[in-house]
């Protein structure tokens, strides 16, 4: 009898409810059916206790569903309705304490050099637009009529003796010359100067201003 008890309960056990559904029984004991779905908390499963030979999903499954998802991204929040429309301004206080003599006397050498050049160049554009309006024949003219010279022309006083273009360009580029010296001499002087001065009086104070 006790055998065929046993039987009856193991068959039992192993046929299913209305549903046809079979369940495997330990001992005798229903397993603890599996938790309920997980609620709103994250976006991650629980953990659930299941049955022997059921599958579990891996840890970490995500939850569809779960606030945080659309779609499978996660939206990030958007700026709040109170901070826009007010600017900061972020300042700072440097000082100017030295002034590298080297290089001031590489960028002022630089500076003078295109200097030179512009004068140059605009001489001698300033000397052809002058001889291009006839003003250096006019002058001549005049010059004759006044020193009385017109008909002797051995010793008549000529303009373009004196203002010729080959004489015109050469005074312009020695003082083109004369500009790149004085002014590399002058800018590296005054580095070694204001040296001397910011040491006694901490340099220039600057304030920088930077708006976000």
């Amino acid at each position: 009898m006790s055998g065929a008890t046993g039987a009856g309960g193991a068959t039992g056990g192993l046929a299913g409810g209305p549903g046809g559904t079979a369940q495997q029984s330990y001992g005798g004991q229903t397993p603890p059916p599996p938790s309920a779905p997980p609620t709103a908390g994250g976006g991650f499963s629980q953990p659930t206790t299941y049955a022997k030979g059921q599958p579990t999903p891996p840890r970490g499954t995500r939850v569809p569903g779960a606030p945080g998802q659309s779609g499978g991204q996660s939206r990030r929040p958007g700026p709040s309705a109170g901070g826009g429309g007010t600017g900061r301004t972020r300042k700072a206080r440097l000082r100017i304490t030295k002034a590298d003599p080297w290089s001031v006397m590489k960028v002022s050498f630089l500076l003078s050099l295109a200097i030179g050049v512009i004068i140059i160049v605009a001489a001698a554009v300033l000397w052809m637009t002058l001889d291009g309006l006839g003003v250096f024949s006019s002058l001549s003219g005049t010059l004759k009529d006044v020193t009385g010279s017109g008909g002797d022309s051995s010793s008549a006083f000529n303009l373009m003796d004196y203002i010729g273009f080959g004489k015109v360009m050469l005074f312009t580029v020695l003082i083109a010359l004369v500009d790149i010296v004085l002014m590399t001499a002058l800018a590296t002087l005054a580095a070694f100067i204001y040296n001397s001065a910011a040491g006694f009086t901490g340099g220039i104070e600057l304030t920088l201003a930077e708006e976000d």
